[in-house]
């Protein structure tokens, strides 16, 4: 099979676009690029489609030089056949091509390699052939210094035999067939570990039996979360009795002395061979479709969250709060400078809380703060309460944001470089406040799975997960575009064709010489080439610039393109965008060439309208009710405002404003079916839940989205 058609097999995707796209990809143009830039080349596919080819040409490539390895090792071997090389070319899959390689991989030393060296494989052969009688008597003629008997010799041709039904694909893939379809997962709690405190989160897989393909991606991960730290032990089960059955019916064609053998064989192979290897391959690709499963659900939290309303360019007093220890607080500019730190303390066991509201109504007033950012976390809502009794000269907007991972960033080594001078406190506050300003330029400083969005995500494959969430920050990053002269290493590192290094060379190259005034400017960044600038510059935005392009998604490319159509409607550049009227009478069909099409024209049409428009969401106030303060404040029926902060597979869950989260299970999200809750809430939105029960032992709370 050829790449072309692998990638069709898997994609249903157009052979020409996929062609076309692979020559882009060979070309070391992005995904980004190429889905933005290059729609008639590709027929218009979305960065999905074409993440699609990337992924099934790497298993295409990684398949290819396994069978080159598998067919240099087996003539290395002397056993390469015509026939046998033949059936390994056509493998389409990796499982086929290990099977086929199963009878000449390299093993530790086995029961039936010792019983050919003992001479016993033509007893193996008679027994197979099953037309022999006697076979009491023939095994006789194979006795030697090893084998004293024949109850030895014929026990060493059934480890032969054993081995050759364990190497048969077509018994291989007739059992997967049925792990597949019947087999059963299930648990047992380890005796002593069944009162063990930490084991409780986990009891509910104490005594468990499901169906192992129906059994949902999350449970299967609580499941093996549960075995990995040795409080349950896990089995995977089907009917031996029916599994054996159906292997006999394919080898066993007589009733006499040898199929008893055979039979005995059979069994050897089932129980010590065939289903310790195939039952946990079977458990494997559970696991693997579930890491699929919880990485996609990561995966849109994750965009979503990168994606979440800004506030745009603010002056923020941001806050970090805290009991004993304190609020840490800062000042920062609208661009995210750090103008002023110190730490109040208005709660127990201080009780400042007089002192703290000066200093917070001067602060602002000094500063001309327009928003105050608090953390989610501890005394997040005493401190919301004390901003609230604050009388601004100026409005000032209170927002409570989400400061899920501001402490690894606090630590981190991006937040030494560029607060060396300050303790991990005050980081910490910084990131609050920036990520109010902006969400998408400061989380891409933080490890996307210390951001708390997802499911079972410390579980899952991790090089698949960094992968993947890799993939949705260049996409999200590159979806909003990046202001050059304000963007740090970490957001510009993102960015189509730029990278880590790049990055440092363009904020060193702004440091030594000053803001960017254009996008030619972008080619004096030292090791940046014009690969670099082709697939890197439409995403990187210049406000301000003397060309008004330079601030929009319109790549250079298309430059002169622009001018040629204000020149034909008998305006400037500057002129045309924006105006609506005269862009929507431009005649498209006649600027359609070998180069460009109806679809790049219509895109660029479109953001001529609006250029540089950013279409996420602006940040919106959201208040808590001021009378719950704790889990003990709840009862059944109780209607709240809430915001979701995790969607999983079963469910989302939702802040009401205490530590607890609760959780609206999927069951309770809509009165019809449900297939994907991400259809009926998304992360961060503001909704209205029903408390619908609340256990606070186990510190658990069951909410109904209310319409």
């Amino acid at each position: 099979m050829q790449l072309i058609s692998y990638i069709v097999k898997h994609t249903q995707l157009n052979e020409k676009n996929i062609q076309n796209t692979i020559e882009l990809l060979d070309q070391d143009c992005t995904v980004p690029f190429i889905s933005r830039y290059r729609k008639e080349k590709t027929g218009n596919l979305d960065e999905v489609e074409i993440g699609n080819i990337v992924t099934f040409k790497a298993q295409f490539e990684a398949l290819e030089k396994r069978k080159l390895a598998i067919i240099k090792a087996v003539e290395e071997q002397e056993s390469l056949t015509p026939e046998l090389q033949k059936k390994f070319e056509q493998a389409t899959d990796l499982v086929t091509l290990e099977d086929l390689y199963l009878p000449f991989k390299k093993k530790r030393k086995t029961k039936a390699e010792t019983a050919i060296k003992n001479g016993l494989e033509p007893l193996a052969k008679i027994i197979m052939a099953q037309n022999a009688n006697e076979i009491d008597y023939i095994a006789s003629q194979y006795l030697n210094d090893t084998v004293v008997n024949e109850d030895d010799a014929l026990e060493g041709a059934r480890h032969i035999i054993a081995e050759w039904i364990n190497e048969r694909t077509d018994i291989r893939n007739q059992l997967r067939n049925q792990l597949e379809r019947f087999a059963q997962i299930t648990t047992k709690v380890i005796g002593t570990k069944k009162d063990d405190e930490k084991a409780q989160k986990f009891r509910d897989y104490f005594d468990w039996t499901e169906s192992l393909n129906r059994c949902p991606s999350h449970r299967l991960l609580a499941i093996l979360r549960a075995e990995n730290e040795k409080f349950i032990r896990v089995k995977i089960e089907i009917d031996e009795e029916r599994a054996l059955e159906k292997i006999e019916q394919r080898i066993i064609k007589s009733r006499g002395e040898c199929a008893q053998h055979i039979q005995l064989a059979i069994q050897d192979a089932y129980k010590r061979l065939l289903y310790p290897s195939l039952s946990n391959e079977t458990l494997k690709n559970a696991k693997e479709k579930a890491d699929e499963n919880a990485i996609q659900v990561f995966s849109k939290n994750l965009k979503q969250l990168l994606l979440g309303a800004p506030l745009g360019e603010k002056r923020i007093l941001a806050l970090d709060p805290g009991f004993r220890t304190g609020c840490k607080l800062v000042c920062l500019s609208a661009q995210g400078d750090l103008l002023h730190n110190e730490t109040i303390y208005p709660h127990a066991p201080q009780n400042n809380s007089t002192e703290a509201i000066k200093k917070i109504s001067s602060l602002a007033d000094a500063y001309t703060i327009e928003a105050i950012a608090i953390g989610n976390g501890t005394a997040s809502r005493e401190t919301e309460q004390l901003i609230k009794r604050i009388h601004f000269k100026t409005p000032v907007e209170v927002y409570v944001v989400n400061e899920a991972g501001a402490s690894i960033y606090s630590a981190s080594k991006i937040a030494r470089e560029e607060f060396p001078d300050y303790d991990v406190t005050v980081r910490g506050s910084v990131s609050i406040g920036r990520r109010l300003a902006d969400p998408l330029a400061e989380l891409v400083k933080i490890d996307p799975k210390s951001i708390g969005v997802g499911q079972y995500q410390h579980d899952v494959d991790q090089s698949k997960l960094k992968t993947s969430l890799d993939i949705v920050v260049e996409s999200c990053v590159n979806y909003v575009g990046v202001n050059i002269n304000t963007a740090s290493v970490s957001l510009l590192s993102y960015v189509s064709g730029i990278g880590p290094k790049l990055a440092e060379n363009i904020v060193s190259f702004r440091n030594e010489n000053g803001a960017f005034t254009s996008r030619n400017d972008i080619k004096k960044v030292p090791r940046l080439g014009g690969k670099a600038f082709e697939q890197g510059a439409a995403f990187l935005r210049i406000k301000n610039a003397k060309n008004p392009l330079d601030n929009s998604a319109v790549h250079p490319e298309r430059y002169t393109l622009i001018k040629q159509m204000a020149k034909d409607k008998g305006v400037s550049v500057s002129d045309l965008i924006g105006n609506k009227t005269t862009l929507q009478s431009i005649n498209l069909n006649s600027y359609c060439s070998d180069d460009i099409g109806l679809l790049t024209l219509k895109d660029i049409i479109k953001e001529l309208e609006k250029p540089g428009l950013d279409t996420r969401e602006k940040a919106k106030v959201f208040t808590f009710d001021q009378n719950i303060k704790s889990i003990t404040d709840l009862h059944e029926g109780q209607l709240l405002p809430g915001i979701v902060n995790n969607i999983t597979n079963f469910g989302c869950f939702v802040d009401v404003g205490i530590k607890e989260s609760g959780l609206i299970h999927v069951s309770n999200l809509s009165d019809t079916f449900i297939k994907d809750v991400n259809e009926h809430v998304t992360l961060q939105q503001q909704i209205i839940v029903q408390v619908l029960s609340v256990d606070v032992a186990r510190k658990r709370i069951q909410l109904k989205l209310h319409k």
